[in-house]
């Protein structure tokens, strides 16, 4: 208890210092944990993305188009258990800032793809028996007011009705995330109603998802769906759906090296403030340390005592940014629909706290040598 008492005394001693010193920590970690939250977004449920699922698209390109026939010949490769096709529909809600991801899927095939979406079965059941039935995630559902019932209608530039006019759902079910990480931004709608009333395009797809049915055989299936296709009109490329995703998010650049980038500059910057502070600390109080050592304090005491308050100082600064950081970013997705996985995951907090610890250690490391290294008779002549 006496040490802390002395670690307390000592912050009183230059409040503006230490409380400035604090308020940079503490700054330097709410940006941390921002930016982590905005790698996380852009990763787009990279974390997330099933293991025992690949992405088979066209070799040229993502936005090229592979025929609907596709399905039947990669379900007969041994090892697949499911296969769906998906398709981008690029829709309008009312205005073009009312953007989000709209999907045309087989409704029987969905659900055993990505059991991590979850809705009623009474839901289920009557998005089979609704033509024109779509399933909305919980996040968009709220956004928008959409409810039960609700009729959507959807201007979409890339697929025109044949009618020319705006395409129309009805809302039929709403689902939510079985996991925190999971998107529930997207609409998905019926395949067969989207075939039949597109303008053009009839009988191609956007790329297929596989469910296989042993995740250490992903690779192998991966290969046999490409050769299966090597030399057609559409060749393909299969990936694992993470590879797939995290290609998606390098079309707006690497986030993670901006990021990286962004917390090194930052964290050196801090180092410096916090250790200088350390450091003219040590050197106002050397006579005080001399003291301490006169009076029976060894040099591993000093050390620790040393350490400690910059280890304090550390802790509460980093301590405010983290706990900032997660209550701004529990608010969730502050741009209104691009980032719709945005929050701070477990893994960047512990790496936070972490780093708050290295940086209490390495601020105070060479001002606490410093001061186990005092001759004591010639800390005690030092006015």
């Amino acid at each position: 208890m006496k040490y802390l008492a002395l670690l307390f005394a000592n912050f009183r001693r230059h409040r503006l210092r230490t409380t400035l010193t604090i308020l940079s920590i503490a700054v330097a970690f709410l940006l941390f944990g921002y930016l982590g939250a905005i790698r996380n977004a852009f990763s787009m449920g990279i974390e997330f993305a099933g293991a025992d699922r690949l992405v088979v698209r066209h070799k040229v390109s993502i936005i090229q188009l592979l025929p609907v026939s596709y399905e039947s010949d990669i379900e007969a490769i041994p090892g697949v258990a499911e296969a769906m096709h998906q398709t981008w529909f690029g829709g309008i809600y009312q205005e073009p800032k009312n953007f989000f991801a709209q999907i045309p899927v087989k409704p029987e095939e969905l659900f055993t793809i990505y059991p991590e979406f979850v809705v009623s079965a009474e839901q289920k059941e009557a998005w089979s028996r609704i033509r024109t039935g779509a399933i909305i995630g919980r996040k968009t559902a709220e956004k928008y007011g959409f409810g039960i019932g609700d009729k959507i209608p959807i201007h979409s530039p890339i697929w025109p009705s044949k009618g020319g006019g705006t395409w129309e759902f009805d809302v039929v079910g709403i689902y939510d995330g079985a996991e925190k990480g999971t998107d529930t931004t997207q609409m998905f709608f019926r395949h067969d109603y989207f075939d039949e009333n597109r303008e053009y395009g009839e009988g191609q797809v956007g790329w297929y998802v596989i469910k296989v049915a042993d995740p250490d055989r992903a690779d192998a299936i991966a290969k046999q769906v490409d050769d299966l296709f090597a030399n057609s009109p559409a060749e393909t490329k299969t990936e694992t759906e993470g590879a797939f995703v995290k290609a998606w998010a390098d079309q707006v650049g690497n986030i993670g090296a901006i990021v990286t980038a962004i917390l090194t500059a930052v964290f050196f910057t801090i180092l410096l403030v916090a250790g200088n502070t350390m450091a003219q600390a040590v050197r106002e109080r050397t006579r005080e340390l001399g003291v301490m050592k006169a009076v029976g304090f060894t040099g591993a005491q000093v050390v620790a005592f040393v350490l400690g308050e910059s280890l304090l100082i550390a802790l509460i600064g980093g301590g405010i940014g983290l706990t900032l950081a997660k209550l701004l970013t529990a608010a969730g997705d502050p741009t209104g629909g691009a980032l719709p996985i945005f929050y701070l995951p477990d893994r960047t907090l512990v790496l936070g706290v972490a780093f708050v610890f290295l940086l209490g250690i390495v601020a105070g490391l060479i001002p606490a040598l410093q001061a186990m290294r005092l001759d004591t008779v010639e800390a005690l002549r030092r006015e």
